[in-house]
């Protein structure tokens, strides 16, 4: 990265870093000043003192749920993936189907949850089927997109090489639609945690979700921002790591690596 990159970067961050402290900052002053109860709203130093006591026991719970959201968004992206590509080739069978995915899409998860609970109990798969149906919808829009994206011209030129139907699907679309599919994959990482928390609130031994309903039956609002935070860091974390995934795979013109 240039100089002027590096930079750029600084001013994007930095005052961002200051905002978010500056918003901790208030936050602490403001409940400290209010005497707000610590069960209604905890200060910032507790919730940091909640995590260095019982951090270990948290981030155990924090793997668990990550683990659910890995594998869900693992399957459901596969699937999406695998549905993109048919209905390029097959416009009958995205017309017959598509509308299937958008009623999938619309259905609350909150309201899938508790039967997959039903069916298979207090098992990793209740969490994974509900991570994977919540990563497949933003997935299967952006693949199909890019794999249509592709210009007439360099359709054309395969077509005049004789270049067969896989060479021009390996060589041609998937390469084309690359931007499209990891912009579907980041949106899918961050619902792939939201899903699996929502599946662990409605029956679960372990993970985030479980932890949060825990202290909300107890009052134990430090806790329970405790798992708020580690939540948002798993999700942080995965769709940055998606981010890097695509800048070292998705090479644009001159062998630069895009950058975000």
């Amino acid at each position: 990265m240039t100089g002027t990159g590096r930079r750029s970067k600084w001013r994007t961050y930095v005052p961002s870093a200051l905002l978010f402290l500056a918003a901790l900052g208030i936050w602490e002053l403001w409940v400290v000043a209010r005497d707000v109860p610590t069960y209604l709203l905890p200060r910032v130093t507790e919730i940091g003192a909640e995590l260095g006591e019982h951090g270990w026991s948290l981030f155990g719970h924090l793997r668990w749920t990550m683990l659910e959201a890995v594998l869900g968004f693992a399957v459901g992206s596969s699937a999406a993936f695998v549905a993109a590509v048919v209905f390029v080739h097959m416009r009958s069978v995205e017309g017959a189907l598509f509308p299937w995915a958008i009623v999938l899409q619309t259905i609350p998860i909150v309201a899938i949850a508790p039967l997959l609970t039903i069916w298979f109990g207090f098992t990793l798969v209740p969490k994974v089927v509900i991570a994977a149906i919540i990563c497949f919808f933003p997935v299967l829009v952006n693949t199909t997109r890019g794999l249509r994206s592709i210009s007439p011209q360099a359709l054309e030129l395969m077509s005049v090489l004789s270049a067969r139907k896989t060479a021009v699907f390996w060589h041609l679309r998937v390469p084309s639609s690359l931007p499209y599919i990891f912009a579907g994959l980041r949106i899918a990482s961050t619902l792939a945690v939201i899903g699996s928390i929502v599946a662990e609130f409605t029956g679960s031994d372990r993970g985030i979700g479980f932890v949060i309903i825990q202290a909300s039956y107890r009052l134990d609002t430090r806790r329970l921002f405790a798992g708020l935070v580690l939540s948002s860091a798993g999700g942080i974390v995965f769709f940055n790591l998606i981010g890097l995934l695509e800048r070292i795979t998705v090479r644009w013109p001159g062998g630069r690596l895009q950058e975000s």
